[in-house]
């Protein structure tokens, strides 16, 4: 188990992951078009809060240095993916070990009855066939969610899209003082309170979890990817829907950075959907609420490839 949020593929099995393609110049400049230009700079990062959790490395505050890039303002869509599995042929990790975790609420009793829960975590169950073609398993499609990110993708294959599309992963630095949209040492991307004027601004479970979700803030699932409002940087959903993959190792050799938080973050439990808040799980690992999004090296060199 990497974390209280998702289960771990580490935790069953594992298997070899065939290299990308190389990136194509079209895709490139696809990709290119859809990301924003940031100037960096030194921000504060991480926090002092009393809510957070310090055995993820959430403090100390420190400032950081941050260069000049570039990054998407959604998540990749279950679209953007699709049209990179279509001209690449790619088999995602959890196509490959032939299940995915998906939360056990979203099941059908058929589904359900096949699909163990996990130990530590029993809301989460190992779905035969969930995939980011079956969210739910099978039976299941997104279909009806193309503009929604794509979610049991692994760290390893957010790699395989970036090299392909001519992008990269953030790194963790980057990925907060993007989410932070300009705003110093605020709890969330809008500012200190969660529901300001009593409007939801995030996609986060409201109820009795694991047992309601009331869906006070329009989804139960993931929502679209430019659901709410954007930060002062455009950024949408950069807390709550999907955690994201960052580059960077959690713990070295073992295990990758996530941010943000995601739709089944409550404060209950896992109220990581704060802007400094910091998750993991192993490179192989995917679930029903891990997406990504991607950013790339600024500068004429960057444009020259990947012009906007």
């Amino acid at each position: 188990m990497r974390s209280c949020c998702t289960p771990g593929h580490g935790d069953a099995t594992t298997v070899a992951l065939s290299l990308a393609p190389p990136p194509r110049a079209a895709a490139a400049q696809r990709a290119a078009r859809r990301l924003i230009d940031l100037p960096g700079g030194h921000f504060l990062m991480g926090t002092d809060d009393p809510d957070a959790f310090p055995a993820d490395g959430e403090g100390p505050v420190r400032e950081v240095a941050v260069g000049p890039f570039r990054i998407a303002t959604t998540a990749v869509t279950n679209a953007q993916f699709a049209t990179f599995v279509k001209a690449t042929g790619h088999v995602t990790e959890a196509e490959h070990f032939g299940f995915s975790f998906v939360f056990g609420g979203f099941l059908s009793d058929d589904v359900a009855a096949v699909s163990p829960p996990v130990a530590a975590v029993p809301w989460w169950r190992a779905v035969p066939g969930a995939s980011w073609r079956q969210p739910e398993g099978v039976g299941s499609s997104v279909t009806s969610r193309q503009n929604h990110p794509v979610v049991h993708v692994s760290w390893n294959d957010a790699q395989a899209y970036c090299a392909w599309s001519g992008t990269r992963l953030p790194t963790e630095a980057e990925w907060e003082y993007a989410a932070r949209g300009g705003l110093e040492q605020r709890r969330y991307p809008w500012g200190d309170d969660l529901t300001p004027g009593g409007r939801h601004m995030c996609n986060i479970w409201q109820g009795d979890f694991p047992a309601l979700n009331t869906a006070e803030d329009g989804f139960e699932g993931t929502a679209p990817a430019k659901s709410f409002r954007p930060n002062g940087f455009g950024l949408y959903n950069a807390v709550g829907n999907v955690w994201e993959w960052c580059d960077d190792w959690f713990t070295p050799g073992t295990s990758r950075v996530m941010r943000g938080g995601s739709y089944l973050c409550h404060d209950s439990y896992c109220n990581r959907y704060r802007v400094a808040a910091r998750s993991s799980n192993t490179p192989d690992s995917s679930t029903g609420n891990i997406g990504f999004r991607v950013a790339a090296d600024s500068g004429a060199a960057a444009r020259t490839t990947r012009p906007s």
